[in-house]
């Protein structure tokens, strides 16, 4: 099996690249000077060119903030790339895995999301990024879309890493609580595309497809997470982790209040059981100070 995976410098491509694979499997992960997503002949030979099992897209514009100033460039990598690259699998009959986010939800349910519920973004990114969902199940009847939420890694830019940048600093942190989710590693959002892929791959004709929320197990407000990430470092001075509202933490982008998923579907359907996103933390903070990898 050939995987071509798109993003992979990204916290999920290169969680992706680091997992252990099937001796039987190969992952090619382009990077952007070899592939240039925006560009639509170059996407069409990469993809014409390689007998692919799967396509996994992990590549995504995702500054949630900034894309209320650059909405057209969010577009063009969240929205126009996965539409020509829907196309571009479906004429190959290659299954397409491609990750969305829980932000295409407005938060006002009061209850976890499943995959049935409408959509109602409230910013830039929530918008671009339920464009490429659409575009995707559009283009590509091969499909797999995996919504997943909060994400954090060892690298990259994350809210863990920026809690831990900040406590080494300061003694007192006053963070957003009352926004509700579910914090997810992005070695699990990797671990998750990995067994949706092969699983595509290995019967293409009658896999599962179709739209799937995968999340950390559990739930957290930003405040509940912060906390957690400051008592999981155990770091050498104390560090009080104050609760503050939304509009005490004034932002670009409005964010909604509560996106918990519901990952019931991803569960039955294909048999991949997101683990505690607690357990998954301390994993994650465990490996970033054995790499002495601190932000």
């Amino acid at each position: 099996m050939r995987f071509l995976l798109f993003g992979g410098s990204g916290q999920v491509g290169t969680e992706f690249r680091a997992l252990s694979m099937p001796h039987h499997v190969e992952v090619v992960a382009p990077d952007r000077d070899a592939l240039d997503l925006t560009d639509p002949e170059m996407l069409e030979n990469v993809i014409a060119d390689g007998s692919w099992s799967a396509v996994i897209n992990a590549a995504a514009y995702t500054a949630v903030d900034r894309a209320e100033s650059e909405e057209e460039k969010a577009f063009e990598v969240n929205g126009t790339a996965p539409t020509r690259l829907a196309a571009a699998t479906c004429r190959f009959g290659i299954p397409l895995v491609h990750i969305s986010t829980d932000y295409v939800f407005d938060g006002r349910k009061g209850a976890p999301y499943v995959e049935a519920d409408a959509p109602g973004p409230l910013n830039a990114y929530g918008r671009s990024k339920l464009a490429g969902e659409r575009a995707v199940a559009a283009g590509n009847p091969r499909h797999v879309i995996l919504r997943t939420a909060w994400v954090y890694s060892p690298h990259g830019h994350n809210f863990v890493r920026t809690i831990l940048r900040l406590a080494a600093e300061r003694d007192r942190l006053t963070i957003v609580a009352d926004q509700r989710g579910c914090p997810t590693a992005a070695q699990d959002v990797a671990g998750a595309c990995l067994s949706v892929a092969l699983r595509c791959a290995s019967n293409p004709k009658d896999a599962a497809y179709g739209l799937y929320h995968f999340a950390g197990g559990g739930e957290a407000t930003w405040h509940e997470f912060a906390r957690a990430i400051v008592e999981v470092a155990n770091l050498s001075h104390r560090v009080e982790v104050v609760p503050i509202r939304t509009v005490d933490y004034p932002t670009l982008a409005k964010r909604p209040a509560d996106t918990r998923l519901d990952c019931g579907a991803i569960m039955r359907e294909i048999g991949v059981k997101p683990r505690s996103w607690r357990q998954a933390l301390e994993d994650t903070i465990d490996r970033l100070f054995s790499n002495k990898d601190m932000p």
